[in-house]
């Protein structure tokens, strides 16, 4: 028997030897930097380096944004809208409310209320302790929305909460009557 084509010759076996000599040598370098890495990135894992994955849970409910007044013009002259939130931290984490936004406001502060006086001045933050809840409301510690364009048309208005853990949610808050949630 005669070999027909290059497939079954001593050369075309070289050549195919050597290609997949070429092949491996050429996913030699890849493959030891992943084995390595993962190596690495395993024992920086168990020694504590990347710290502990916590899945903060959230339940936020009762949003809403009370209209604030029933005819536009005297709405136009008040220049914040305040809000009801109730937010439930469903996990044994803490965290904390940093931040809300809404873009029917040119900005959007966190609030509490205090002394005597009940005075309002602007925080920070809000905590959320493990597996407690956080009222927000007009008449104690609030999202208050400042500058709003006319809201009172619609049906909800959206706020971007964000968290320190939780990250950013964003909710539809229902448009209510002056002074209910």
């Amino acid at each position: 028997m005669t070999a027909t084509s290059a497939e079954t010759s001593p050369a075309g076996d070289a050549a195919r030897s050597g290609m997949f000599r070429d092949l491996a040598r050429a996913a030699a370098g890849p493959l030891i930097c992943a084995v390595i890495l993962i190596a690495l990135l395993s024992a920086w894992t168990s020694s504590g380096g990347a710290g502990t994955i916590t899945r903060i849970r959230l339940q936020i409910s009762l949003a809403a944004v009370p209209m604030r007044a029933f005819t536009s013009a005297a709405a136009s002259r008040i220049d914040t809208a305040t809000t009801f939130l109730t937010i439930r931290n469903l996990s044994g984490t803490p965290d904390e409310l940093l931040a809300a936004r809404s873009p029917i406001a040119r900005s959007v502060m966190l609030t509490e209320r205090a002394g005597p006086a009940g005075r309002t001045t602007a925080v920070s933050s809000f905590e959320i302790p493990p597996h407690g809840t956080l009222y927000l409301t007009p008449f104690g510690d609030d999202v208050v929305l400042r500058d709003p364009a006319p809201f009172e048309d619609l049906a909800t208005v959206p706020l971007t909460l964000t968290f320190r853990h939780a990250g950013t949610v964003t909710i539809q808050a229902s448009v209510t009557p002056p002074g209910a949630p």
